[in-house]
């Protein structure tokens, strides 16, 4: 499928943040992880200087480095408005307002940048997406989801996520998805019906608060394990 840049909003989230909004600890870290639909995050560049094993796989990895900078400074201050006109939608505690979202956002894709040529040179970003991945079974021991699955509902059926996530757990042992809201604020309409399916299916499946919320009751994530 052809990609079309100017479609993306490339907004990326930090190491920090992942290891809240994921609840990473110690232990995961040392595990092989697999990113998904990173963006411009600077989770892989971070982890990568820490020993940390991350693959990241995004369609928006087609582009180069100019490309990717040059459409997060179009879509940036738009967003960063649309925040600053919905207050009440958004918990201030890790970013601490707008201005503070705007840096912490500008910092991640910095540092993105700075890893991305290096890292595309040595296979930890790759140009794929789901529901079709060109790993191995198990290649991987976590594969990660931050803020794509679920929050894209009105751009995706139940059937690309149920797909999508079956694909996940090919390729890892254990998949989290972070948050379990739509872009309304809303819980994902379908997240019992993915439960109960993936439960009946035999794996394991749980949902656990995190230590992170931005949108406003955006703290839980979905944990689905495969012993």
């Amino acid at each position: 499928m052809v990609m079309k840049l100017e479609k993306v909003i490339p907004l990326g989230r930090s190491l920090s943040e992942y290891t809240r909004l994921f609840s990473l600890s110690q232990l995961d870290l040392n595990k092989k992880i697999l990113s998904v639909a990173d963006g411009p995050a600077s989770f892989n560049a971070e982890g990568t200087k820490m020993g940390i094993q991350v693959t990241s796989i995004d369609p928006i990895y087609q582009f180069s480095g100019v490309e990717i900078n040059a459409r997060f400074n179009q879509v940036l201050e738009p967003i960063i408005n649309q925040v600053k006109a919905t207050p009440k939608d958004w918990v201030w505690e890790y970013h601490k307002s707008p201005e503070d979202l705007r840096q912490n956002r500008i910092k991640a894709i910095e540092l993105f940048l700075e890893d991305y040529d290096r890292g595309k040179e040595k296979a930890r970003y790759q140009t794929q997406e789901l529901p079709n991945l060109s790993f191995e079974p198990d290649s991987f021991d976590l594969a990660l989801c931050s803020h794509f699955l679920f929050l894209y509902s009105e751009h995706y059926d139940y059937q690309f996520h149920y797909d999508s996530i079956l694909e996940m757990l090919r390729v890892s042992q254990e998949v989290r998805i972070f948050p379990l809201l739509t872009l309304m604020l809303e819980k994902y309409p379908y997240l019992d019906r993915i439960v109960a399916d993936f439960t009946t299916l035999g794996y394991a499946t749980s949902i656990v608060k995190v230590e992170y919320e931005f949108q406003k009751g955006g703290n839980q994530m979905l944990v689905i394990n495969k012993y």
